[in-house]
């Protein structure tokens, strides 16, 4: 095409496409693989997903589930054995009472998420995200036409978020909250007082809630898992509830999550991902259907709960030795979120610190330990650690981490 003896070239990419980021925490894990893979002995502290296999039992089912001849296409929304049992377990876990065509099994909680930004949102909607946050949130509303609103609550109160931010925050252009708990990357839980209060404010705003719960069962210190959706059912009628297996049952791979919300909403969602994926995975549907249901679970979700809080205390009792860093207790999740604003503006090892990123470059080449900065999570000054690893890991990861800062603080 020419245009006044100039060539126009119509061959872009779409104006939101250049406006997603990549994925940080996938590009990190990818260079300390690589590192790995050319010799280094490397500590690796970013991974999001436990470091042992999905359970037997789960994986019988999948080969039943083949050997039955179970992998043809299935409803765009799920098999309605898999939604009974979300269902089943809402009600036993949660308090909350959903039918089965209030169900949307997708191809993990991140698609659910998608599903459910797409259902709701339309261009110029704000949505409120709370800082830190996981980094996907801002770009999937991005994606979807509308504006991701940041909300900082008090880092002394560990980042969580409280009534009169929340009230403060709310416009007329204000569509939804993200509300995740256990949060990523703080770990930080919401007792059930918390929650009703900031429940309080969000049926009185009368705003749809993305409640990301796919951290429900990794909880410590006795603490116990609340729904904002449990608050009442007006709430509940304006709350998606997205979580899934991955976390739980060691089924990242596997790519099963699910919402539950309306029937409106269902049917919305469902529609938008017959055209887009149409159904999860059969065979891991079959699977999940499993996890979900038999007794082996109980014990399964046990023995994980004790193994993180033995890495978590362990890696806290090292934390506390590698002043002057500090970090955020986590009550749940898998991550230490920790803070290195002390370093920040300082020159280290020729290398002048503005950020989290610049922090943990350093790290990665002086003290060959991989972590992630948590910039793209809102929270420039600190880098978050996984305890997916061993014992032995921690403790190795956390030895360079405690060396390398007595080094550049002397």
């Amino acid at each position: 095409m020419k245009n006044r003896g100039k060539t126009i070239n119509t061959m872009t990419i779409s104006n939101r496409a250049k406006n997603i980021s990549p994925s940080l925490t996938l590009a990190i894990t990818a260079k300390a693989a690589k590192m790995k893979a050319d010799g280094k002995d490397i500590v690796t502290f970013t991974a999001g997903e436990p470091d042992f296999n999905t359970p037997d039992y789960i994986v019988a089912a999948a080969k039943l589930a083949m050997d039955k001849g179970l992998t043809r296409y299935t409803a765009s929304s799920g098999i309605l054995p898999l939604k009974e049992a979300i269902c089943q377990k809402l009600k036993k876990d949660n308090h909350l009472t959903y039918a089965p065509n209030q169900i949307v099994v997708s191809n993990g909680a991140k698609h659910s998420l998608y599903n459910a930004f797409m259902a709701i949102l339309n261009e110029g909607d704000e949505v409120l995200i709370p800082a830190p946050y996981w980094l996907t949130y801002p770009e999937l509303v991005t994606l979807c036409g509308a504006i991701p609103k940041f909300i900082t609550p008090p880092a002394s109160n560990n980042f969580k978020l409280t009534p009169d931010v929340l009230k403060a925050s709310i416009t007329k252009k204000t569509k939804a909250i993200v509300f995740n708990n256990p949060s990523n990357p703080t770990g930080v839980v919401y007792t059930k007082g918390e929650i009703q209060a900031l429940a309080q404010v969000l049926e009185a705003a009368n705003i749809y809630v993305i409640a990301d719960d796919i951290y429900e069962k990794l909880i410590y210190d006795n603490l116990e898992f609340y729904s904002i959706a449990q608050f009442s059912d007006k709430l509940k009628q304006n709350t998606i509830v997205v979580n899934g297996l991955s976390k739980a049952f060691a089924m990242t791979g596997w790519r099963i999550g699910y919402t539950a919300s309306t029937p409106e909403l269902a049917k919305a969602m469902d529609n938008i991902q017959s055209h887009t994926t149409s159904n999860a995975n059969t065979i891991a549907q079959y699977a999940s259907v499993a996890a979900l249901t038999d007794r082996l679970g109980d014990a399964f979700l046990s023995d994980s709960i004790k193994l993180f809080d033995s890495r978590r205390q362990l890696m806290i009792t090292l934390l506390e030795e590698c002043k002057p860093l500090t970090y955020v207790r986590p009550n749940g999740a898998f991550y230490v979120m920790v803070d290195m604003a002390y370093f920040v503006g300082k020159t280290l090892m020729g290398k002048n610190i503005q950020s989290a990123a610049d922090f943990a470059e350093l790290l990665i080449e002086h003290a060959h330990l991989v972590t992630i900065p948590c910039e793209s999570f809102g929270a420039p000054t600190f880098i978050r650690l996984s305890y997916c690893i061993d014992e032995t890991q921690i403790k190795k990861g956390l030895t360079r981490l405690k060396s390398f800062v007595a080094e550049v603080v002397s």
